[in-house]
């Protein structure tokens, strides 16, 4: 009876304890769960932008003060801030690039703010669409060849940033002059001149802000306008960043070839390099060597110091090649 009733008595005080510690281990975790939401609300912000009451793209009016045109720059200006990682990325490769991109375009005569068009194509990267546009200003290869490019399995000049940017100047050259004006011509950029004639036409529109276009094209000005605004202010979107944060230029200098090269990798141990490096600065070389049947001249970019430092790890095994070549060099002159 005795030994019952201290049974008892052990489960009861078990229980009791069980349920405080579940009372006030679930009254703590609530508690904490409180916490937590209210420093999320004091802490958290995520803000609409002011939007700029004026714009312009390549010296022409953005007219803002129409509504759908209002959110669908406020749409990609949301996008751009707050997907912080890819406009990084801008920034980063746009102080490497812009100044290569900028004077050719001021020399054929295509505003600068095209350079943006180029950003946002391809965001500074050597990338192939599903379609095959290829390259900085991802130019389909029909259009690339139109325009002087070379292209063949070898070697790709879409590849080639200044060929390539010539290229897409001679394009948007060709539009301006068909529509007419800048913004037009970058949206013909996007859907070709003949798909936007015939919307121009069937919708009897003078202008892009008129068009009801596909979504991607009337998406597309909008993009080009949010990345222009964001990268010539880039803190007013909070974007902060040091100088040795940003993508140096690149440095180099250029040799011509006039014959064929049989193996890239060798040539470029001859120039005190190595396969990389030359890839590195010249990606439209496409395979391990350069056919030249016809005698063309190309010209090679070649990293010069501390360039060439910075993209070569085995460093030894170039200067043992250049050593070999010049000890086979002068046991060529001693027979001689």
């Amino acid at each position: 009876m005795h030994r019952t009733s201290a049974l008892l008595s052990i489960f009861t005080i078990t229980v009791l304890v069980a349920m405080i510690y579940l009372f006030t281990g679930s009254t703590n975790e609530q508690a904490e769960s409180n916490q937590y939401k209210n420093t999320f609300k004091e802490d958290y912000r995520v803000y609409a932008l002011e939007l700029p009451q004026k714009m312009q793209f390549a010296d022409e009016e953005v007219p803002v003060s129409l509504l759908d045109v209002r959110e669908k720059l406020d749409r990609e200006m949301l996008v751009n801030t707050y997907w912080q990682s890819q406009t990084m990325l801008f920034i980063k490769r746009s102080n490497r690039w812009f100044p290569v991109i900028e004077p050719i375009l001021e020399e054929e005569g295509v505003p600068t703010d095209f350079k943006y068009l180029a950003l946002i194509e391809s965001g500074f990267e050597q990338v192939v669409s599903p379609a095959g546009a290829t390259g900085f200003w991802q130019l389909m290869k029909a259009s690339a060849q139109e325009n002087g490019l070379e292209i063949t399995g070898p070697i790709d000049e879409r590849y080639n940033v200044e060929k390539s940017t010539r290229a897409a100047c001679a394009y948007l050259k060709t539009a301006k002059e068909r529509f007419g004006s800048w913004t037009l011509a970058a949206a013909s950029y996007n859907m070709g001149m003949a798909g936007l004639s015939r919307q121009l036409e069937r919708q009897k529109a003078t202008n892009y802000y008129d068009l009801v276009l596909n979504s991607e094209t009337s998406r597309y000005l909008f993009r080009i306008f949010a990345a222009k605004t964001i990268l010539e202010n880039p803190s007013d979107y909070g974007f902060t960043f040091r100088e040795k944060d940003l993508y140096a230029p690149l440095n180099w200098k250029e040799i011509t070839v006039d014959s064929t090269v049989n193996n890239l990798a060798y040539f470029a141990f001859e120039q005190g390099i190595n396969y990389k490096a030359l890839k590195f600065l010249n990606p439209w070389l496409r395979d391990s060597y350069l056919p030249n049947k016809y005698g063309r001249t190309y010209t090679i970019k070649i990293p010069i110091a501390p360039q060439s430092d910075l993209l070569i790890y085995d460093k030894e095994q170039v200067a043992t090649f250049t050593r070999q070549k010049s000890d086979e060099s002068k046991n060529e002159g001693a027979e001689d």
